[in-house]
């Protein structure tokens, strides 16, 4: 290699800055602020260096620094929101560093003007953010600069120059790299840097937020980030009684929670064999008698549940309290609790062969591995009810399901994968199989148990994270990550719950839970 070639050569490093690099920094310092007090004196770094070394950054070429990122960490409590430059960061001694603090704040990033274009901010913005992250604090916040206002400060106000930059009808060298960079602007602050005379001593105040930020970190019970799922796509078959139903809950109950799994679910109406034991009444007074067992069986659902230490969603059951017959699937949890979600839309058939009827809310249930919500079958047919769990931050959607033909089933199904896209969560689906040759209205069964996720970079590229057979008796056992729904919501490639319009519409819940 020529020596011309070695010296035109880039070997980029990143790494905390030393004392030693001060020549380098003022450099940079002096070129870009001559307008705004130059540089730091060494002794400023050196203070800055001793009471925070680690937020101190650099990247350096071939040995000589030639991009730098500078914080400290505060109680943001103690400054507020109108704070100005020199106050909080001590007048450039950062005195007012406090590793107690919940707030990485931001004081200044510089790029050498010989490598502008080589994204070395980004770089440094993304290191900032991973130092964010693994010091557990609440956000980043910086004082930005809006250079570009000084053309403008005749004819308009800072915030429409703010909003006009936002919208990308105006350049500003500052503020228009840190909206790309995922920071938002939480307010205008006036005489932040009074020596600014390009911002007019204006300022943004911008916040990036940490989302993997726990407030109250503790050495167990901590919420999941890993959710393992076991869904038991579930073979139609004669059972003479209760007990001989429940061996075979008990069988799949017991495969499922011995691979450690946190959830088990089960389809709707599993226990309609039950039903051949009613077949000389007419079908609306047969499902009425099979309404008889699900005290029972939820009771000792519930037992399974703490004795397998799995929470199970227990498919569906027919419920009737004399007036009137309706669909409800019971969340049995593993440390003994219950809850139970009625199916609100009831098909034609249901309707007209059985007289069932819907119920009259919609809950998103807490549990120790994530916050979950049950649509029964056709309830996943109608979006607004996702979209309704997805504004209570629900994790999981568990959507036990009966088809008897593939075009029903396939109208669950697309309707769950789109549910998971739309709403970014997981979507968890299964139905039975087999057939009940003697029981009316429930002679054929067609399944393919799936879990759906959204589809972007973290995920799989077809939405698909695990998937059965089509129409055999198995179960299929999955992870799910829940921090990988947090960071799609804030930094996803679309974000469709962030970027509704919700200045033209809304979805309105009308009855009273």
């Amino acid at each position: 290699m020529s020596k011309q070639k070695e010296e035109l050569e880039h070997r980029l490093k990143l790494r905390n800055i030393k004392l030693s690099d001060y020549d380098d920094i003022r450099e940079i310092m002096v070129s870009i602020y001559k307008n705004q007090g130059g540089a730091w004196t060494k002794e400023e770094l050196k203070n800055q260096l001793k009471a925070f070394p680690e937020g101190q950054i650099a990247i350096e070429d071939n040995g000589k620094v030639v991009a730098a990122a500078m914080s400290l960490v505060v109680d943001y409590n103690k400054f507020g929101d109108n704070h100005t430059y020199d106050q909080i960061t001590g007048f450039g001694k950062f005195d007012t560093h406090d590793m107690e603090g919940d707030t990485l704040y931001g004081t200044d990033v510089f790029v050498h003007t010989d490598y502008r274009g080589m994204r070395l901010g980004r770089r440094l913005y993304d290191v900032r953010k991973e130092l964010c992250e693994n010091l557990n604090l609440r956000s980043i916040i910086a004082g930005g600069r809006i250079p570009g206002y000084t053309n403008y400060a005749d004819e308009m106000t800072p915030r429409k120059y703010i909003d006009l930059v936002k919208n990308k009808e105006i350049f500003d060298s500052v503020l228009s790299f840190q909206l790309a960079n995922e920071f938002h602007v939480r307010k205008v602050i006036t005489k932040y840097l009074p020596s600014d005379t390009d911002s007019r001593a204006y300022a943004t105040l911008l916040e990036w937020i940490n989302i993997y930020y726990e407030k109250d970190e503790k050495l167990i019970g901590n919420k999941k980030s890993i959710v393992r799922l076991g869904l038991v796509q579930w073979k139609m078959r004669r059972f003479s009684n209760v007990d001989d139903l429940m061996q075979q809950v008990e069988f799949f109950v017991d495969t499922v929670s011995g691979y450690k799994s946190d959830f088990c679910l089960l389809p709707e109406f599993f226990n309609a064999p039950l039903l051949a034991e009613f077949n000389d009444m007419d079908a609306s007074e047969a499902i009425r008698n099979l309404a008889d067992y699900t005290d029972e069986i939820i009771s000792r659902m519930s037992d399974l549940a703490v004795s397998y230490n799995v929470n199970i969603v227990a498919g569906s059951m027919p419920e009737y309290d004399g007036k009137k017959l309706r669909n409800v699937s019971y969340l049995c949890r593993r440390d003994g609790t219950q809850d139970k979600q009625y199916k609100l839309h009831i098909t034609p058939d249901e309707a007209s062969y059985w007289g069932l009827q819907g119920g009259n809310g919609i809950n998103v249930f807490d549990t120790d591995a994530g916050r979950i919500g049950i649509l029964i079958c056709y309830d996943v047919e109608f979006p607004e009810l996702g979209r309704i769990l997805a504004e209570q931050e629900m994790d999981i959607m568990f959507v036990p399901f009966w088809t008897d033909t593939k075009n029903a089933f396939l109208r669950v199904n697309t309707c769950a994968k789109s549910r998971a896209i739309e709403n970014e969560c997981y979507v968890a689906i299964t139905g039975s199989v087999g057939n009940l040759p003697k029981v009316e209205n429930m002679d054929i069964q067609y399944s393919q148990a799936a879990i759906y996720s959204p589809s972007d970079f973290s995920f799989p590229h077809d939405a698909v994270v695990a998937m059965a057979s089509e129409n055999e008796e198995t179960i299929i056992v999955a992870d799910v990550d829940l921090d990988l729904l947090t960071k799609q919501r804030k930094a996803g490639s679309v974000r469709n719950l962030e970027q509704r319009r919700l200045d033209l519409y809304s979805i309105q819940w009308k009855q009273k839970k």
